[in-house]
């Protein structure tokens, strides 16, 4: 993976809560609008990181798109705004939109593999009783960054936004300058394309449900939000994490109090970023543009039952390099 870039403190972005530059931040709240921008940090970039992260494939240009969203936002007329999320996601959806081409100008063209693996373990390292967890053996892939095959920035940037996280059409439209009716062309071809890239395979990203209680754990995690959290958890849900062949025998936690706090504290510094494992919704969650380990969750209907943490450094660096590689 990439390390931490040098523009990772950006002009702007310094000022809002979580980093350095406290000053600056005072002077925000010392205006009407400056609290604006200061909430609008607060309650969008998870979301905005987790948009940027599925069109660019790459943690730290998803961070560096979205800062320099918020950056506009600041240099911005925020009385004019009616909506600033919605701004923001066109704003990030633009940069996203001028970085993809740019890198299809520079002929930097995307990995060929149509799926990210895990390397499953030796078979003594595994479980004795594999039903207790989520297990990555046995061909069970990690469907990633898919989007990046075949399709053209357009195509790219209106499926995410619309057939991911369900943008309307009309949104589509302003953020890449095209009509409605050339935009659903563009996600009709966008499906053709990734349906003939992945033969005998139903690409489903996620189905809107899950998408909602995702965006909701994100959202929680990243504010440090205790009651959000166990919003979405089941109150008999159960946790555990894999640190593999070399790390401690793992525990299971119960009850959705204890994950909910341990989740704060070992996530809730993380950037966490939606991705399905196997039909099921998950997250990758990144330390300085790391990947430091994958959440799987359990779903029982529109409530989280079970976390399953994926930490085992092999699987970990294995899928790293191949993040690095379709980026």
């Amino acid at each position: 993976m990439r390390g931490p870039s040098p523009a990772g403190d950006r002009a702007g972005l310094a000022s809002v809560p979580g980093h350095a530059d406290r000053h600056r931040d005072r002077e925000l709240n010392e205006t009407g609008d400056g609290a604006k921008i200061v909430q609008a940090f607060r309650e969008h970039r998870p979301y905005l990181i987790d948009l940027a992260f599925r069109m660019l494939g790459d943690i730290g240009a998803a961070e560096d798109a979205v800062q320099d969203a918020f950056t506009r936002l600041l240099a911005a007329d925020i009385g004019e705004i009616e909506d600033e999320r919605g701004w923001l996601i066109v704003v990030t959806s633009r940069l996203c939109l001028d970085r993809i081409r740019s890198a299809r100008a520079r002929r930097e063209r995307p990995h060929d593999a149509a799926e990210i693996e895990f390397v499953a373990p030796p078979a003594q390292d595994r479980l004795a009783n594999p039903a207790d967890r989520v297990t990555l053996d046995d061909s069970v892939s990690l469907a990633l960054l898919v989007l990046l095959q075949r399709l053209s920035p357009a195509e790219r940037v209106v499926f995410v936004l619309h057939d991911v996280f369900g943008t309307p059409f009309r949104t589509v439209a302003e953020t890449v300058g095209r009509a409605v009716p050339a935009c659903r062309q563009l996600a009709r071809r966008a499906r053709q394309k990734i349906a003939a890239g992945q033969p005998g395979v139903r690409f489903d990203v996620a189905a809107a449900e899950h998408r909602a209680v995702t965006e909701k754990f994100i959202a929680a995690c990243a504010s440090g939000d205790l009651a959000g959290l166990l919003a979405v958890l089941a109150p008999d849900a159960w946790g555990d994490i894999d640190l593999g062949p070399d790390g401690p025998p793992r525990d299971v936690v119960r009850g959705a109090a204890q994950i909910a706090r341990n989740l704060l504290k070992f996530w809730g510094p993380a950037t966490l970023v939606s991705q399905p494992v196997a039909g099921q919704p998950a997250l990758l969650g990144f330390r300085d543009h790391d990947l430091a380990g994958v959440l799987v969750l359990g779903m029982r209907g529109e409530l989280i039952e079970s976390v399953h943490v994926i930490a085992d450094p092999r699987q970990l660096a294995t899928l790293g390099l191949q993040l690095s590689a379709t980026a």
